[in-house]
């Protein structure tokens, strides 16, 4: 059976509006989507680091309340989990203050098994991370051997920006040995100043990975592939929170990869325009239901209603 594997960083989130704290959730980007993938009931499991606090409790709690296998989430002794302060402005998109101790991340190369047809999703910072790049190499080395799909969300912050020098090395890397990347408007300005899809793919991406998805805001989703270019419309929403859209976005993209029965890499890329058109609906499904409430995952309902059991 195809699973998913999320590999990135748990964090809890406290949620701000007009200065106040609103709502305080487990967190992360591939942790996110996992738990949304979980609700669904996709056979999943996170490789992530916790600390060891009651924090991480609450995390790891969480996961396996939400069909996520654990196995492979490494408690840090001696070590605080890491929180972040979200602060949603006007337009409800959030403004991030973060509290992490990166230089304790010793994750053991203890590796959960790959098969041919899983999906690696993982992407942000913990994936240009040196500090536990031992871990991510391996499992994408693992995951090219085993011909799964590997979905690579960039999600680069600001914060990041004066040590992009050191970090772009892996970051490159990290796009030629995936199967897809997603990036965003934002990502591809700050790493790159491209303003268009157009310009990211032919000048960074294309010769790298040759399927790329470039996400903007409201604007449409852009995809390339090696045989044709289109574009997908937005759904129109009332928005309340942006903070797990593109999250969202990666997991509705994968449940769809499973729904789907895609099962290699090359079966994605090889993916027609109607097909494409399915992924990237479920995504946005995905992403649109997110961002009509206060939350990172999509609700237990919603979930029961997309596959079949509600």
């Amino acid at each position: 059976m195809q699973k998913i594997i999320g590999l990135g960083e748990t964090v809890y989130d406290i949620i701000f509006r007009d200065n106040q704290p609103v709502r305080a959730v487990p967190g992360g980007s591939a942790f996110n989507a996992l738990i949304s993938l979980g609700r669904c009931g996709a056979p999943c499991l996170m490789c992530t680091e916790v600390g060891d606090d009651r924090v991480a409790d609450i995390v790891t709690d969480f996961m396996k309340q939400n069909g996520v296998q654990t196995d492979y989430v490494y408690r840090s002794p001696g070590t605080q989990s890491h929180v972040s302060l979200a602060f949603l402005n006007e337009r409800n998109d959030a403004d991030y203050q973060f509290y992490k101790m990166h230089d304790a991340l010793s994750m053991p190369l203890q590796l959960p098994e790959v098969s041919k047809g899983d999906c690696l999703l993982f992407g942000s910072f913990f994936a240009v991370n040196h500090k536990v790049r031992h871990y991510v190499k391996a499992m994408l080395e693992q995951s090219v051997a085993a011909d799964a799909i590997i979905y690579y969300d960039i999600n680069f912050r600001s914060s990041h920006l004066p040590d992009l020098p050191e970090m772009m090395p892996r970051l490159i890397e990290n796009m030629s040995l995936a199967s897809v990347v997603r990036g965003s408007h934002e990502d591809f300005q700050l790493l790159f100043g491209c303003d268009s899809a157009e310009e990211v793919y032919e000048k960074h991406v294309g010769s790298r990975c040759s399927l790329f998805i470039y996400t903007d805001a409201d604007r449409p989703v852009q995809v390339f592939t090696p045989h044709f270019r289109t574009q997908y419309p937005a759904q129109s929403i009332q928005t309340v929170s942006t903070i797990g859209a593109g999250d969202n976005f990666n997991a509705g993209f994968c449940y769809a990869i499973l729904q789907n029965g895609i099962k290699s890499a090359e079966m994605l890329r090889s993916a027609d325009e109607s097909m494409f058109g399915r992924l990237i609906d479920m995504a946005q499904c995905f992403s649109s239901h997110v961002c009509q409430s206060i939350e990172n995952y999509i609700s237990i309902d919603y979930a029961r209603r997309i596959s079949g059991k509600a």
